[in-house]
């Protein structure tokens, strides 16, 4: 499982890739795919041509093995507008490179604002990830609802809420939107409450602040719940953030993966969404033309 500061994991299940259905086929023909790949590989690397009406950023954790000096570098000259969930640690680098800080990390994913008890610590990281975040120009903060552990979701909700409203009134002062994310409870996430898009728009409403907003993972709401664009449609006064990877399996944005990018990225830019989209995906070979593929597909 992969781990981070804000608690989110990257644990998924293998999923059948393109690779490995040619490595059942005659060595010849998998020769000759896998040098095509390599080919689409040294295609797509170069710098994309970055005008469309989406800012894209990226995941650090995805590229941890990458320096983040060479990630920042790399983004940059890709077109990319910034970094996510990177604290301020990360912020010389950014900036040297021009590039935002687009979701800055918090607190634990499974012990959240569902649970009364986890209220000092969450609120605490989350007024100093405000604080971080407006000090250096940045937007957007995140934050988690916590697993059910056994609670009914209309009282994690109201505990939600509680603890909400106690920073919702500092991140309208400081400019900054906090964000709770979706995440899906069928595969990767069991038993967290923040699991429907319905239920963290209903959490919006009971907090009834501007600067408290949804990060819709497109991959977790997929596996969760499906209709995608139809949801987007629905819900984009609500949703501050978005994230993105392949489905099945969180891999690269391609043609071995259910969803189609570039009618979801239309959708988001057709509701007039202004804040960022951010990669979000291990990628399954070279990082560098992966996302660089990624940015190419999503600029719409």
């Amino acid at each position: 499982m992969q781990h981070r500061q804000s608690g989110k994991t990257a644990a998924t299940n293998p999923s059948l890739t393109r690779r490995s259905l040619l490595a059942t086929a005659g060595a010849a023909i998998a020769m000759g795919a896998l040098q095509g790949e390599s080919a689409m590989a040294q295609i797509t690397k170069p710098t994309p041509s970055v005008g469309g009406r989406i800012q894209q950023s990226v995941c650090q954790w995805c590229f941890g093995k990458m320096p983040l000096e060479q990630l920042a570098e790399y983004a940059a000259k890709i077109g990319l507008k910034g970094i996510d969930l990177v604290g301020p640690d990360a912020f010389p680098v950014l900036k040297k490179h021009g590039l935002v800080a687009t979701m800055l990390p918090t607190h634990s994913l499974t012990k959240g604002l569902n649970n009364p008890a986890n209220h000092d610590e969450c609120l605490a990281r989350i007024r100093k990830a405000i604080d971080d975040a407006a000090e250096a120009g940045f937007p957007n903060v995140i934050c988690f609802s916590g697993n059910r552990n056994g609670m009914a979701d209309d009282e994690g909700m109201k505990n939600c809420a509680q603890a909400l409203k106690q920073v919702v009134g500092l991140a309208e002062q400081k400019k900054v939107t906090l964000c709770m994310e979706l995440l899906n409870s069928k595969l990767n996430h069991k038993d967290y409450m923040c699991d429907r898009t319905a239920w963290g728009v209903a959490l919006c409403k009971a907090v009834g602040s501007e600067r408290f907003k949804l990060l819709y993972d497109i991959y977790h709401m997929q596996v969760q719940e499906g209709d995608i664009i139809a949801t987007i449609r629905q819900h984009k006064d609500h949703i501050g953030h978005y994230h993105t990877a392949g489905v099945p399996g969180r891999k690269d944005l391609d043609e071995a993966q259910e969803l189609y990018y570039p009618a979801i990225m239309r959708a988001i830019a057709d509701t007039g969404f202004k804040g960022y989209v951010a990669h979000e995906f291990t990628p399954r070979g070279d990082p560098m033309a992966s996302l660089a593929a990624a940015v190419t597909l999503c600029d719409v």
